[in-house]
């Protein structure tokens, strides 16, 4: 079921949401019972077929939980997080990646279904068994931890969650009273994200759709028509999607965490991985890459090398707490998107990139300028970075990346000739579209900045460049919402699955 769905809009949450809190009245096992059947409704709506495989999922994911729990002993412990890990990665390989690795193999073998967000609630499962491992995770009752798992809202393509942030909030008894601001503030979120996707990322799909399809006929102006639409493409649709997702979980008193952070306004790369996709990049670095830098560190200690700033800008001290855990984590993020060799070289890709940011960092330790002409030239350069990395993301092969990428460099001829008036026109308007989504990006307050006012739902943040654009429960917001809401449902008709929806 689609967050940008006429079922889902005028059915599926109003209906949901009702239940809850007449479910409440009854109790906390009640409503999360309520919440879990209706989550399980949601992802099994386009395929029934995929709900066993959740439920098993979950319910063998939290059964090991508590025998690790329950476990004497750190060597046994090790034993059987390992066996869950090791688990959890086979179910993942098993629909994901097998077919490609017998490929690879010279194996024909039929490519899977994939089930709908495998990666997403798999990862989620594997970070609470760490967490149980290490007596991190406090809370750990069975209908918490399903909701933690199934809740709707970010249970096909995000925000990742962290239990320690999510379950106790299940466990609150204020989660199960209902709140008119909670409903009101998630409402307009919700209504920001839905015209992110209808308006302003489904108009592109077509552009971006052809320019791949065809990619070797693309001369200069096509093949930068193609990258930068694809580019706000996925900007918009994930972070409307994000939007969504947090807006209905606000609703049901829940805070999600914020998965978005205006990323094309980075001025480096390590910046924007702290901004774009917040929740995969916080879970990458707790379970992967720290993991990976402590171990480093650790047996550096040992040698009696150093392990502060001077040692790191040592050439081995770079390459072992710096290059290791930014390669090995990259390449595995890289994979996790999907089996293709694009997604791994896109891993690759910003594994380069970062290694050059950090090596500046730590050999080049020059003040910034702060003037207007620097920081436009460190977003620009960024951004050219990122737009590259956003092209072999897309492409379906390698070869169709290099033929996109060399028309944006004139390899295919600079005609920007047109067959007709109509074509001109055509692409004049889209051109047009290009630079306002552009200016949307880089000068309009972003999501957080207009929410700021509501409470602790998104992370706390400055003002945006608007600040008289920020959202109150007035009588003029609720007229601008009301008038979103009917925009929003009139795009509707048009609008197709979300990006995410596919790894």
């Amino acid at each position: 079921m689609l967050f940008n769905s006429y079922i889902f809009i005028l059915a599926f949450l109003p209906l949901t949401l009702a239940g809850f809190w007449l479910a409440a009245g009854l109790g906390r096992t009640v409503a999360g019972c309520w919440l879990v059947v209706a989550s399980l409704l949601f992802y099994g709506w386009w395929r029934p077929g995929d709900v066993p495989l959740l439920v098993v999922s979950v319910a063998a994911n939290y059964a090991a939980s508590r025998l690790i729990a329950a476990t004497a002993g750190r060597r046994a412990q090790d034993w059987l997080l390992a066996a869950g890990i090791a688990a959890n990665l086979a179910l993942l390989v098993r629909f994901k990646y097998l077919a490609t690795l017998l490929g690879l193999a010279g194996i024909p073998a039929a490519t899977p279904v994939l089930p709908l967000g495998i990666s997403f609630f798999t990862f989620t499962q594997i970070g609470f068994l760490i967490d149980c491992r290490q007596g991190l995770a406090r809370e750990r009752g069975w209908l918490s931890y399903a909701l933690f798992v199934t809740f709707f809202p970010h249970l096909i393509a995000g925000p990742i969650l962290h239990n320690r942030e999510i379950m106790p909030q299940f466990a609150a008894a204020t989660t199960y009273r209902a709140s008119a601001d909670n409903v009101a503030a998630g409402l307009a979120i919700f209504l920001i994200g839905l015209l992110k996707k209808c308006l302003l990322a489904d108009p592109l799909a077509a552009t971006v759709a052809a320019g791949f399809a065809h990619p070797h006929e693309l001369a200069l102006f096509g093949a930068w028509q193609t990258a930068t639409s694809y580019s706000l493409q996925l900007y918009f649709d994930f972070s409307g999607y994000s939007d969504m997702a947090i807006g209905i979980a606000r609703m049901f008193n829940l805070r999600f965490p914020a998965n978005f952070n205006s990323p094309y306004k980075s001025q480096s790369v390590i910046d924007y991985w702290q901004r774009w996709h917040m929740t995969l990049t916080r879970y990458l670095m707790m379970y992967l890459y720290n993991p990976i830098a402590l171990r480093v560190t650790r047996r550096r200690v040992a040698r009696g090398l150093a392990v502060n700033r001077q040692g790191q800008a040592t050439a081995g001290g770079f390459a072992a707490m710096v290059l290791l855990p930014i390669w090995i984590t990259l390449a595995l993020a890289g994979v996790w998107h999907g089996s293709g060799a694009t997604f791994l070289v896109f891993g690759l890709l910003h594994a380069a990139y970062l290694s050059v940011n950090h090596a500046w960092r730590l050999f080049c330790p020059r003040p910034r300028g702060q003037g207007a002409a620097a920081i436009v030239g460190r977003i620009a350069l960024t951004y050219g970075c990122v737009l590259v990395g956003s092209v072999v993301f897309r492409a379906p092969s390698l070869w169709s990346a290099g033929q996109v990428l060399g028309g944006m460099l004139g390899l295919h001829g600079v005609s920007i000739g047109f067959a007709d008036t109509k074509e001109a026109m055509r692409a004049a308007a889209l051109t047009g579209w290009i630079a306002t989504l552009y200016a949307i990006v880089w000068a309009a307050p972003n999501t957080q900045q207009i929410m700021r006012a509501c409470g602790p739902t998104l992370e706390a943040v400055r003002p945006g460049p608007l600040p008289w654009l920020t959202w109150r429960t007035t009588l003029p917001w609720a007229a601008a919402l009301g008038c979103a809401a009917a925009v929003g449902l009139g795009a509707l008709g048009g609008t197709g699955e979300f990006l995410y929806f596919q790894f």
